[in-house]
């Protein structure tokens, strides 16, 4: 039976110039501020109109970059569609509130209703698709991506030598509501353009937003770009030594060990404190790797672990690990594994392996 997960296609919108992948990697620039808002595309080039003038914004970035990756992989109609995200969509459901509001809590219209739904991201490719199959939307917080990924993970578990194609990915917005509150918690950055990678302890990453969707299949093709080998997700984890542990027996699992791995991709937000579990493990395990980091280019959200598996995966495709994502110093002529290490909000663990087929 053939359980390998294999990504034949992806896509991103992000705060960088992500869906023209490889000249962003080999770029030497990057973009930085706060908020991290998405670079938003040309979207009638992905999304027939008669849909677009329908679809809120964190629709439109999610319909896109599923589209775009779905052209890729050349699938017509998936076999699943599986979507992470952690706070849904945020703009439609402040639009449905304020009309409960402003009605004096009258009925107000069912479509606002079912735009401010958190499947309405899979619902909406499912309806453009004419595909009646498998559809399902998690909503995990800091593993909504991890778990869409894992239903992935089961569906080519069970289909054996038959073959499928799954699209699965994550997508999240900002808003001005969201920041307005979430910036009086006196949590994020200061709004100063920052170039350096280093992290000031203690105060998180800034707010990010974005969307990224993979066409996933038990079977290769020619423009397969990676594998993911394993996925592991660990919740609140009492001590160093217990996170410490689940990453040897996810390696030993695998039967690697840390020196088969490459590249470390770390998900550092900036918002642990001195004594950090994250940071220990990080400062101990990890030390001596060739260590790199990403969410100062994508900033901080619920699902920006679908941000660090395309970035990933970019890496090992194009056999390139760019000067603005190094944490320390180090030179690598190739990539065959990377393991992903993300840490949402002190609580949301997981660590993903990808490697190079």
């Amino acid at each position: 039976m053939n359980n390998q997960v294999y990504i034949n296609a992806l896509a991103c919108i992000s705060p960088q110039d992500t869906l023209n992948a490889e000249q962003f990697l080999q770029s030497s620039e990057f973009v930085s501020g706060s908020p991290m808002r998405s670079i938003e595309p040309t979207y009638k080039e992905h999304i027939d109109r008669r849909y677009l003038r329908r679809m809120g914004r964190m629709v439109r970035m999610g319909v896109a970059a599923a589209t775009k990756a779905l052209a890729d992989a050349d699938i017509k109609n998936p076999d699943a569609i599986l979507v992470g995200t952690g706070m849904g969509c945020l703009e439609d459901t402040e639009k449905f509130l304020r009309a409960i509001y402003e009605s004096d809590e009258n009925i107000a219209s069912p479509n606002q209703f079912i735009q401010s739904t958190h499947n309405n991201v899979a619902a909406q490719i499912a309806l453009m698709l004419g595909c009646y199959n498998y559809n399902f939307t998690y909503v995990h917080r800091g593993f909504s991506f991890e778990s869409a990924m894992l239903d992935a993970i089961l569906h080519v578990q069970e289909a054996g030598e038959n073959k499928t194609d799954i699209l699965v990915g994550a997508c999240d917005e900002l808003t001005d509501m969201y920041l307005e509150v979430t910036s009086k918690l006196n949590i994020w950055k200061s709004k100063v353009p920052r170039h350096s990678l280093k992290y000031n302890m203690g105060i998180k990453s800034e707010q990010g937003e974005g969307a990224a969707f993979f066409a996933v299949s038990n079977q290769r093709s020619q423009n397969t770009i990676a594998s993911l080998d394993a996925l592991r997700m660990v919740y609140k984890p009492q001590s160093s030594a217990r996170l410490t542990d689940e990453i040897d027996h996810f390696l030993a699992r695998q039967s690697l060990t840390l020196d088969d791995i490459d590249l470390v991709l770390l998900g550092y937000d900036g918002g642990g404190q001195k004594g950090d579990v994250y940071d220990e493990v990080v400062n101990s395990v990890f030390d001596g790797k060739n260590q790199a980091v990403y969410k100062h280019l994508c900033g901080e959200y619920k699902t920006a672990g679908a941000f660090a598996t395309w970035l990933s995966c970019e890496m090992i495709r194009q056999q390139h690990v760019p000067e603005f994502v190094k944490w320390n110093a180090f030179e690598i002529d190739t990539i065959r594994r990377v393991l992903i290490f993300n840490n949402y909000n002190s609580a949301n663990f997981v660590l993903s392996l990808l490697s190079h087929v």
